[in-house]
């Protein structure tokens, strides 16, 4: 007998077409503008981009957003697209843990440009998108957990794992913001933004995230299982990400300093990498789970 759609799967769909249409917009929107230069609050001379969608945002860090655009659009849409076919398909463990993995990435991005980026026309789709996929997160958290109970996984190196990723993530950034405090100056890439949202995502949610899955985890918890699987989702798809922002700003003529590339780049790579490969075990250690189950 065919499954008829929930709900839930509306929403899903949703979420992947108002994606679908903000990656596609920020990737390819111009206006045939050119860069310009002008002071900031803090006396500082800021590159403007000057072109499309990010026209009003930095000549740093538009290409950034339009590298998350072009990973999005790529990369996640259409996993997301794959794994809610297979959701609806079969409704099992596993095509959960990967619509919830898809989902926290949506989050990621939406929220870095509802918070991060310049005002645009895409403002309330950013909003939208932000709302769905925050308030779908909390819905599949909340609901009755999957039993995880005698799954084996290699759970001394997913300690390692978030261990280290969450002081990373702290050790990535924190040293531009004591450089800041101590030198009473505004953060090096402040320009024309009044915070830096990417601090505020990885060292106020995701690192104190990645310590209590940890403890999640040690108690066999079904919540830590959940967090694991957004956790590993987010970082394998940011270590991409970050790759494809650093060839976008290398294309748009943006010298990075090699100290950046090495405490910066190179961590979220290494992280990635670690994280793709124990996502891969914990979702076929889910799918045997589940067929046993």
């Amino acid at each position: 007998m065919k499954r008829k759609p929930l709900m839930i799967h509306w929403i899903y769909a949703i979420i992947l077409v108002l994606t679908l249409v903000v990656a596609l917009t920020g990737l390819y929107s111009t206006n045939a503008g050119f860069p310009y230069d002008y002071v900031n609050q803090y006396g500082t001379t800021v590159r403007i981009y000057g072109d499309g969608l990010y026209a009003n945002d930095s000549f740093f860090k538009a290409p950034i957003f339009r590298a998350s655009d072009a990973t999005m659009l790529f990369l996640v849409v259409p996993l997301f697209l794959l794994f809610l076919i297979r959701n609806i398909a079969k409704q099992d463990k596993l095509s959960r843990s990967l619509l919830l993995g898809s989902v926290s990435m949506v989050l990621y991005y939406s929220s870095s440009l509802a918070f991060g980026a310049i005002y645009n026309d895409l403002h309330l789709a950013y909003i939208a998108l932000f709302a769905l996929s925050l308030f779908t997160t909390i819905v599949l958290l909340s609901q009755e957990n999957h039993d995880y109970s005698g799954i084996t996984l290699p759970y001394k190196a997913i300690y390692a794992f978030l261990t280290i990723s969450g002081i990373a993530l702290i050790v990535a950034w924190l040293p531009d913001i004591l450089s800041a405090m101590l030198k009473r100056t505004s953060l090096a890439h402040i320009e024309n933004y009044t915070t830096e949202i990417t601090y505020v995502l990885d060292m106020g949610i995701i690192a104190p995230a990645c310590f209590i899955t940890m403890r999640l985890l040690q108690k066999r918890e079904s919540l830590g299982y959940e967090l694991l699987t957004m956790i590993l989702f987010v970082c394998s798809a940011m270590g991409i990400m970050v790759c494809v922002q650093t060839i976008f700003q290398t294309a748009a003529g943006i010298v990075l300093p090699i100290e950046a590339i090495i405490t910066k780049m190179a961590i979220f790579v290494a992280l990635a990498a670690f994280s793709i490969t124990l996502l891969g075990i914990l979702l076929r250690r889910t799918a045997k789970h589940s067929d046993r189950t």
